[in-house]
């Protein structure tokens, strides 16, 4: 099978002088139907819809730092020509990820995660690493050719995620999936790139610890992102340990930094976790402090939150609501814009009134083709719920399969009619908890240091892996480490 591949990729590339390219880290050519000037217009276009999804962190001494090291490594690297980007996004989840063109993102989460520049430094060369190997333009390649569409990270089944993937609008771009060949060749340039601004590419290597330990944490929690498709943190340790001697042995072993105290400095104060500001869930009720609402999440049901939207799914991924802000200025006009914008057919509609709340509700089908019969059958139903606040419209979008509708309708009936004002003085008022660094009096293990900074036993092995250490590992008297508090 790679053989026939190759002899295709080969072919290609005497046939279709314009799908072919030179790769700017390898020097080989390679069949990209992506032209560099497609991939800048790609990030343009993208940048906004994850502004929108995630939000910018609004710390500009955090936003200086990522794009003043993101601009010096992108000078050496092996696309300097292109206009980079480099952001920090509001976000919890330990990830970070680049779409084509130069556009490099890190979360708020895994900042709170690295433990000094150098860690920060290997992870931002692997994201430019695949900007300048063109890893996302070959994945666009790939699904031109095979006619694939890009599927989202949903929490639902397959089928309903499409739908949900949908209501994201234009985010699929941000979950096309790298190879662990594209991953290792990412991590060898966040050596050689890290290294050449100098830093010590071998603590990219111990960050791997870090996830490694924090995805053993809790099989109850998702993976973090940054772990889905890479390759097992365990082997990347060790490579990327070789990987750094090598460049050093390679390069006269120069002196190269870490800056542990001045990295923690910078993040002391950045938000952790959820934002309560953003919307929490607690004791089965999703609460909003901004919008000041509130609405139930069915027992047992998976939930997921980002500034665009709220989403809810069965256990089994047969059922699905999202919650979002409606476009229009009327009941009217943002049931008709969102029937329209997700390509629905609506079969019945009435108005009525949610606790006090002027509300529509509407029976709609999105319609596929039936790939077998060629017929126009229904893909997914939706029981949506239009609700205006006073001052805001929001869409509740309860979605099934036809068979399963009558199984979820009455669920999603019950949530939609449970919105209501949110007037709790301590749900309005939560405050999240943040990073806060604090300087050792005595010499100590890391479990007596976090007791002594008021830090409970139960969240011990926790601030350990935020701290990238052990609880028995020793402490010296003036170092620095992390807590998180109010």
């Amino acid at each position: 099978m790679k053989t026939r591949l190759l002899i295709g990729g080969t072919l290609a590339c005497f046939g279709l002088a314009s799908g072919c390219a030179t790769n700017p880290v390898t020097g080989k050519k390679e069949v990209i139907l992506v032209s560099e000037d497609q991939e800048v217009a790609m990030g343009a276009q993208s940048d906004p819809a994850v502004t929108a999804q995630f939000g910018l962190y609004p710390d500009q001494k955090i936003q200086k730092f990522i794009d003043e090291k993101g601009q010096k490594m992108a000078a050496i690297s092996h696309r300097s020509n292109l206009k980079y980007q480099f952001r920090v996004v509001d976000s919890p989840v330990i990830n970070a990820f680049a779409v084509p063109g130069g556009y490099v993102y890190f979360t708020r989460g895994i900042m709170a995660h690295f433990n000094n520049e150098a860690q920060f430094a290997g992870v931002l060369g692997h994201e430019i690493g695949h900007v300048t190997a063109r890893h996302s333009a070959r994945q666009q390649t790939k699904a031109l050719l095979g006619q694939v569409g890009l599927m989202g990270a949903m929490i639902a089944s397959p089928r309903v995620a499409e739908f949900g993937e949908q209501a994201m609008q234009g985010m699929q771009l941000l979950f096309l999936k790298f190879g662990r060949d594209d991953e290792r060749q990412s991590d060898e340039l966040g050596v050689q790139y890290s290294s050449k601004i100098g830093y010590d590419a071998s603590q990219m290597a111990d960050f791997f610890q870090t996830l490694a330990r924090e995805q053993q944490k809790s099989t109850a929690e998702a993976i973090p992102d940054f772990l889905s498709t890479h390759p097992n943190p365990e082997d990347r340790y060790n490579t990327v340990h070789q990987l750094a001697d090598q460049w050093k042995q390679a390069n006269g072993n120069p002196t190269l930094a870490v800056n542990r105290d001045q990295y923690l400095r910078l993040i002391d104060g950045l938000v952790y976790g959820e934002d309560p500001k953003q919307g929490f869930v607690e004791n089965g009720m999703f609460y909003h402090p901004d919008l000041k609402f509130q609405l139930p999440v069915p027992a047992g049901w998976k939930h997921q939150n980002t500034p665009q939207q709220f989403q809810m799914a069965d256990p089994g991924g047969k059922g699905l609501l999202i919650l979002m802000t409606a476009p229009g200025a009327s009941l009217d006009e943002a049931a008709q814009a969102i029937t329209k914008q997700l390509s629905l057919q609506p079969t019945e509609s009435r108005r009525t009134t949610i606790n006090g709340f002027p509300a529509i509700a509407f029976v709609a089908d999105q319609v596929q083709q039936d790939q077998q019969t060629g017929q126009q059958v229904a893909g997914v139903r939706v029981l949506g719920h239009v609700i205006e606040d006073g001052k805001t419209l929001y869409v509740l979008l309860g979605v099934a399969a036809p068979a399963d509708f009558p199984t979820y309708a009455p669920q999603f009936t019950s949530v939609a009619e449970a919105f209501q004002r949110l007037t709790d003085r301590d749900k309005l008022t939560r405050q999240p908890e943040r990073i806060r660094v604090k300087k050792l009096t005595l010499r100590s293990n890391l479990a007596q240091a976090l007791t002594a900074n008021g830090v409970p036993a139960k969240r011990h092995e926790e601030m350990a892996i935020l701290n990238g250490m052990q609880l028995n590992e020793q402490v010296n008297a003036g170092s620095l480490i992390k807590v998180v508090g109010k």
